[in-house]
């Protein structure tokens, strides 16, 4: 694949993005101009990060009790299994197996404790959500319409996301690096094509060796007048 079409296919992409981000900053826009409506998804978001947090520490929690167990089972394993005779080191290990159980038990409460926050944030979660549904219902058709939209372009635009990912793996970064400059440049379109002998975009008419340089797979062609890269199919 030449590089120029490569580019291409990456404008397309981006256009794409530029799009969906502007039309669900549109949206965001219209939907936060509901002051009491933007405190309520605020809070919706507050509680859903605070019982993300919550769920983490549970977990790391369960993680810790599960590591302490086993080095108490292991130790428990070598003062009762036979294999060691030593008086000190049978008195030791009696000390290390009381040790480890108080600390078993600190572990084993501090994971019920963070269960119990875990417990709460669901709860916070619930009742926020619940509120929010209330207000988004008061609101009428026309919340439900753009808040459907704005969940169908941020899918769009994970996919979107995957398919930049797939087209950036095959360019080389110096090509990359100069159609993001011209993306800066030219209002983010970097990449045209010719169409009736002449660029797309600005609309200066092509020399036909200038034509036939579009069309060149070997390198690069940039519009003589607005300086785009230009895909000649």
């Amino acid at each position: 694949m030449s590089a120029a079409l490569s580019l291409y296919r990456l404008q397309q992409v981006d256009s794409q993005i530029d799009q969906a981000q502007s039309r669900l900053r549109a949206i965001r826009q219209t939907l936060d101009n509901d002051d009491e409506l933007r405190a309520a998804v605020n809070q919706s978001e507050a509680a859903a990060d605070k019982l993300k947090d919550a769920e983490r520490l549970f977990k790391q929690s369960e993680q810790d009790v599960e590591k302490q167990r086993i080095k108490l089972q292991q130790t428990e394993a070598s003062l009762y299994g036979g294999l060691v005779h030593n008086p000190k080191e049978l008195q030791d290990l009696q000390k290390d197996v009381v040790s480890l159980k108080r600390h078993l038990e600190t572990l084993e409460e501090r994971e019920l404790q963070v269960m119990e926050v875990v417990e709460a944030a669901e709860k916070e979660v619930e009742n926020s959500n619940v509120s929010l549904t209330r207000l988004k219902a008061s609101r009428g058709d026309q919340f439900q319409v753009l808040t459907d939209e704005s969940e169908i372009i941020r899918k769009d635009l994970e996919r979107l996301s995957s398919e930049r990912s797939a087209v950036v793996t095959d360019l080389a970064a110096q090509a990359l690096s100069d159609y993001e400059q011209l993306r800066k440049q030219r209002r983010g379109l970097a990449v045209t094509t010719v169409s009736d002998n002449a660029c797309s975009a600005c609309g200066t008419t092509l020399t036909p060796s200038q034509e036939q340089s579009a069309h060149s797979t070997s390198q690069l062609f940039h519009c003589p007048s607005c300086g785009r890269i230009l895909y000649a199919n």
